[in-house]
C-alpha cells in the first residue's frame, strides 16, 4: 500500500503562528507530520518560509488562497507556490456575498480560467468545501456536484472536507468515489457524536475515517490533511491525538 504524506492545515494552529511560527512549525514536525497546508505566510515572504520549512523539515503540501487574490494577483500566487515548492493552490472559503445562484454560474467560469492559468504553470487548483455547498440549487442538484459537473476535471480538483460532508447529512466516501482521481488532497477531521457536532480528533467522533482512508490510493490521494477548526483541549494536544489515531491504525509510518 503507498504510504500517502500526512499535512497539517495551519489554521489549526493560528494562535500559536501568531506567537511563534518557527516554533510551531517545528513542533508540528516534531510530531510526525511530513508537511503543512498553509493559510498566510505570518509575515514571512515565500523564500523566507521557504528557509525555515526546510529547516524544520517539512514540505509545503499546499496552501489556502482566497479566491479574491487568485483573481486580482494570480501571477504572484503562481510564482509563491514554485518558490515553496507547492504543488496544490485551494480556493478555501466562498464569502457569503458570493453564494446567489448568479455568483456560482460565474464562479464555475472564474475556477475554469484560474484552473488552466495554474495548471500551465505546473500548479493544479482545488476547491474546499463548507457545508453550504451542500444546499440545492433551483435545478434540484447540490452547489458541490454543480461546481464539479461545470468546471473542466483537468482544471479544478477537489479538497473535500469529510467533517463538514459529514455535517452535511453526506457521505465522504461517496464523494471520493464519484469524483475519484480528482481529489488530491483529503481533509481528515472528525465530529462529534453529541448534538454539538463538534470538531473532534481523530478516532474519537462519529465521521467514518477508517473507509475514507481505505480509499486513499485507489482515489489516487497525494496528501491526507489534518485540521481542527476549534478544539477543546489545546490545539497541540488535539493534533497529537489524531496523529497517534493514524499511528494506531497503520495509515502513517
Amino acid at each position: 500500500m503507498r504510504n500517502i504524506p500526512v499535512a497539517l492545515q495551519m489554521f489549526t494552529l493560528r494562535e500559536e503562528s501568531a506567537n511563534d511560527f518557527a516554533g510551531t512549525l517545528k513542533k508540528v514536525a516534531e510530531l510526525g507530520f511530513d508537511g503543512v497546508e498553509l493559510a498566510g505566510f505570518n509575515g514571512l515572504t515565500a523564500m523566507e518560509l521557504k528557509s525555515l520549512l526546510d529547516e524544520v523539515g517539512l514540505k509545503a503540501a499546499a496552501c489556502h488562497v482566497p479566491l479574491e487574490q487568485l483573481e486580482s494577483n494570480l501571477a504572484q500566487v503562481i510564482e509563491n507556490q514554485k518558490i515553496l515548492g507547492s504543488k496544490y493552490v485551494v480556493v478555501p472559503y466562498l464569502m457569503p456575498d458570493r453564494r446567489s445562484e448568479n455568483d456560482y454560474k460565474a464562479l464555475f467560469s472564474i475556477l475554469n480560467q484560474v484552473g488552466e492559468t495554474c495548471r500551465r504553470e505546473g500548479i493544479e487548483l482545488c476547491y474546499h468545501n463548507h457545508d453550504f455547498e451542500l444546499e440545492r440549487l433551483s435545478d434540484g442538484r447540490m452547489v458541490l456536484e454543480a461546481i464539479f459537473d461545470k468546471t473542466n476535471p483537468e482544471m479544478v480538483k477537489a479538497e473535500f472536507d469529510i467533517y463538514w460532508l459529514t455535517k452535511a447529512g453526506q457521505k465522504p466516501a461517496e464523494w471520493i468515489e464519484k469524483y475519484k482521481n480528482r481529489t488530491p488532497l483529503i481533509h481528515l477531521k472528525d465530529m462529534t457524536t453529541d448534538g454539538d457536532q463538534f470538531f473532534a480528533e481523530l478516532g474519537t467522533g462519529g465521521v467514518d475515517l477508517e473507509e475514507v482512508l481505505q480509499m486513499g490510493e485507489e482515489a489516487d490521494i497525494q496528501w491526507w490533511i489534518v485540521e481542527q477548526d476549534v478544539s477543546r483541549r489545546t490545539p497541540l494536544e488535539s493534533i497529537e491525538m489524531s496523529m497517534n489515531y493514524l499511528k494506531t491504525k497503520g495509515f502513517l509510518i
